[in-house]
C-alpha cells in the first residue's frame, strides 16, 4: 500500500540525520505548509491535516532531532527550541521552500515565534495550536513530571489503557478506538510492541531548564510581537491546563487581527483534525492568505 507521503531525509547543521514527511504535490498552488511537532511528539501527529491540506499544498511534517525517525543527539543540552529552529532552516534549504505557512502544535509553537523574530521573511502565516508566548506553570509541571521517565508499555492494548488514565480528564469523549489511534501515533513499534518514539533526554533537558530558571518560567512575548504583521490564528483546547483563556485575551490585545478557535472536548493538545478546528483552519486559509 502506497504511502501518502513521501519520505524525505535532510542533515541538520551540526550533522544529524532528520526525517520529514511530504505530502502533496511539490508544485501546489498554495504556499507550503510546515507543521512543527510537540516536545515528545513527531510527523504522526498531522496525518489527518496533511493529508487535508495536500490537495492544494505542499506539506512538511518533521520528526524533530531526538523523536520519530530522525537522529538522537548525544548531549541534553542540544535539545533546544534554539536548535529546532535551525532544523527547520535546514529542512527548509532541503525542501526548496523559501516561504512556508506555519503550523505548531506546543513546542512547535515556541520554535514559530523564535523563528519570527529571527527569521521572519520565512514565515507567511502561523497556526499556534495550544501555544502562546506565556504557559500556564501547571501545565508545564504536568508533563514535566512524565516526560522521558514514562514507563514503556508492554502490549498495544496497555498503551491505549495508560494514556486513556492520563489523559482522559482533558479528552473526555474519545472512544476506544481513538485512544488505540492516539497510541499508534504516541509510540515506535518494535517487534509488534510498543516503543518510546523519542529520546528520553528531551525530559533531561526541560527539566534542566526549569532548574536553571528556579520556578520563573521564560516568556516568549518580544518574540511573539514579531508575528504582528502576519496573519496569525489560534486553536485553543477547551480544557488545556497550558494556554489559558487570559493567556489568549492578552495575545489578542498584542495582535489585534489574530483570530482564534476553541476545539471543544479537547484538552493540551486539539488533534486538529477536529470539524470546527479543520473549517476555522480552511478559513483562515482561503480568507487570511493571499
Amino acid at each position: 500500500m502506497a504511502l501518502p507521503y513521501r519520505e524525505l531525509f535532510y542533515t541538520s547543521q551540526d550533522g544529524l540525520r532528520l526525517f520529514a514527511r511530504d505530502y502533496g504535490d511539490r508544485t501546489s498552488p498554495g504556499t507550503p505548509v510546515i507543521c512543527l511537532p510537540g516536545l515528545t511528539r513527531n510527523s504522526k501527529d498531522f496525518e489527518a491535516l496533511a493529508v487535508h491540506l495536500s490537495s492544494r499544498h505542499r506539506v512538511l511534517c518533521p520528526d524533530l532531532r531526538g523523536r520519530g525517525l530522525s537522529e538522537y543527539c548525544q548531549n541534553w543540552s542540544d535539545y533546544t527550541p534554539a536548535h529546532e529552529m535551525m532544523d527547520t532552516l535546514d529542512l527548509m534549504a532541503a525542501a526548496g521552500v523559501a516561504q512556508a505557512i506555519f503550523v505548531g502544535t506546543s513546542r512547535g509553537g515556541l520554535i514559530i515565534m523564535a523563528l519570527a523574530a529571527f527569521r521572519p521573511n520565512v514565515i507567511k502565516a502561523a497556526i499556534l495550536n495550544d501555544v502562546g508566548p506565556e504557559l500556564d506553570p501547571k501545565g508545564i509541571e504536568r508533563i514535566a513530571g512524565y516526560v522521558g521517565i514514562m514507563e514503556t508499555p508492554a502490549t498495544w492494548d496497555e498503551a491505549a489503557v495508560k494514556l486513556r488514565m492520563m489523559n482522559e480528564r482533558e479528552f473526555p469523549n474519545l472512544s476506544s478506538d481513538d485512544w488505540r489511534a492516539f497510541s499508534r501515533r504516541t509510540f515506535a513499534e518494535e517487534s509488534g510492541a510498543p516503543k518510546m518514539d523519542y529520546d528520553p533526554k528531551i525530559g533531561t533537558a526541560m527539566r534542566k531548564g526549569m532548574d536553571a530558571a528556579k520556578g520563573e518560567i521564560p516568556t516568549l512575548w518580544p518574540q511573539f510581537k514579531a508575528l504582528a504583521q502576519m496573519p496569525v490564528l489560534v486553536v485553543r483546547g477547551e480544557y488545556s491546563d497550558l494556554l489559558t483563556a487570559e493567556i489568549v485575551a492578552r495575545m489578542t490585545e498584542e495582535h489585534p487581527l489574530m483570530k482564534t478557535i476553541v476545539a471543544k472536548d479537547r484538552g493540551h493538545a486539539p488533534f486538529l483534525d477536529e470539524p470546527e478546528v479543520l473549517a476555522a483552519i480552511d478559513a483562515f486559509l482561503q480568507n487570511d492568505i493571499t
